[in-house]
């Protein structure tokens, strides 16, 4: 069996796959693979994780693992996943791991890997280790064993990293920022990022107690840091999620600024054009349609930033992705990155010298509503020519004006349908009325 998904290996700590004991074969599988890859010296690994408690724990398994199959580990501490990536590459370590379950809350866990390139690990290599997994551990002599080490400066190299993609002659002392960090990842680094480079900053959710993580804050919860924004009288809000590979911003009115104008502010206000935009099947129409009015090629991939960074290499480009704030920029980074994202989005503010607000003044987003039809029995919705026909229909009626997406879930009997366009009362009558006749469809065919 494979226990790798799109994100690495994920879910409920405690429960298979996320238990020490499953950590400990792990990281000796993934050691026993880079041992041959890397025959003639002992392979070296960083590690590193988010606040969660259970962290610790799996910290502990993997890195005895690995010590086990004879690789060293460079342990990193909290920090954030674009941190691992980075650290990979700057520490010349022959793999990366990040133990993190991202936005997700306290209770669940995962392991990712990153190759020694910083991005994902290739498929070849996945594919060994969980090959791997099914094989006893045995242990060789004493003397094949590897080591571990603390990076005493991990969090250092990764803020100077992070302020070497905004430009030197620039700063941000005429700007008050409040920073919500998720109580995750990057509740340290982050706000030094924003403060050593002139900003006064104010964070809030920067004190994490291990539980704590993605509750209630955070990108996936912006509603306080848009109160503490207007209560602060600050420029811009900054939300991180808990591993601080996602970012969303709140203007000085309290408004949210999610990915999808973060993606328009980068390809439309920017000194330098981009050769192209990466998307999703989620991304926004009104910023296909303000990209095709600038003169900026875009392209929509399949949801999750593995699929945006494909269409990116694809198409040789270097900035793409989610409404949900995870931002690619690869001339930057080779993974998402929200505190290097938010820090491209202030470049254009300083040279610009204009305010969030000013930068997005004139692009709306589109009305979107969302139903899902939860279902006895999963049908396939384009396997019913009636109801094909009505999704026809709705696609005809919103032409050039907006869209339609209908997708199974993966993981439950629902079918999800997205309506979008620029009029909320239309958009809001489709999607109630394609909902209904999938509902229908679903009840005569278990007749």
């Amino acid at each position: 069996m494979s226990y790798f998904g799109t994100d690495g290996i994920r879910g409920k700590f405690g429960q298979k796959p996320i238990t020490p004991e499953f950590a400990l074969k792990l990281g000796f599988a993934a050691g026993s693979v880079l041992k041959r890859v890397y025959p003639k010296k002992k392979p070296i690994v960083v590690l590193g994780k988010d606040t969660r408690l259970s962290g610790y724990i799996l910290e502990s398994a993997l890195q005895a693992g690995l010590n086990s199959a004879g690789v060293y580990v460079h342990l990193l501490g909290p920090l954030p996943t674009p941190a691992i990536a980075h650290l990979t590459r700057a520490l010349h370590a022959n793999a990366g791991i990040v133990i993190s379950a991202s936005h997700n809350p306290y209770f669940d866990n995962g392991i990712k890997f990153f190759s020694n390139e910083g991005k994902k690990l290739p498929d070849e290599l996945q594919e060994a280790i969980n090959a791997e997994l099914e094989k006893d551990i045995v242990i060789h002599e004493p003397d094949q064993l590897g080591k571990s080490f603390r990076v005493d400066d991990a969090q250092g190299r990764y803020i100077e990293f992070c302020k070497s993609t905004f430009p030197y002659h620039l700063n941000l002392q005429d700007y008050t920022i409040v920073v919500d960090c998720a109580n995750g990842a990057a509740y340290n680094v982050g706000p030094a990022v924003f403060r050593e480079l002139g900003a006064k900053v104010i964070t809030i959710f920067d004190t994490p107690n291990g539980l704590n993580i993605n509750d209630g804050c955070g990108s996936t919860h912006p509603e306080n840091l848009q109160k503490a924004v207007i209560r602060h009288q600050a420029d811009l809000g900054i939300a991180f999620d808990g591993d601080a590979d996602r970012v969303v911003l709140v203007d000085k009115h309290g408004k949210l600024i999610d990915g999808d104008h973060i993606l328009y502010i980068l390809a439309t206000k920017a000194r330098k054009k981009p050769a192209g935009i990466a998307g999703t099947l989620m991304t926004n129409m009104a910023l296909e349609l303000a990209l095709a009015q600038a003169d900026v090629p875009f392209v929509r991939a399949k949801v999750g930033d593995r699929y945006v960074l494909q269409a990116l290499e694809e198409n040789g480009w270097l900035i793409g992705g989610e409404p949900s704030g995870h931002i690619l920029t690869l001339d930057k980074s080779t993974t998402g990155d929200a505190i290097i994202s938010a820090l491209q989005v202030l470049r254009v503010m300083v040279e610009k010298q204009l305010a969030l607000d000013e930068l997005v003044a004139d692009f709306k987003l589109f009305p979107q509503v969302l139903e899902n039809v939860r279902l006895e029995h999963m049908i396939d919705p384009y396997a019913d020519a009636l109801l094909v026909d009505e999704f026809a229909k709705a696609e005809q009626q919103l032409k050039g004006r907006g869209r339609l997406l209908i997708r199974k879930s993966g993981t439950e009997p629902v079918i999800r349908v997205m309506v979008e366009g620029d009029q909320f009362e239309e958009v809001q009558k489709l999607a109630k009325h394609l909902a209904s006749v999938i509902r229908q469809s679903a009840v005569i065919s278990e007749e």
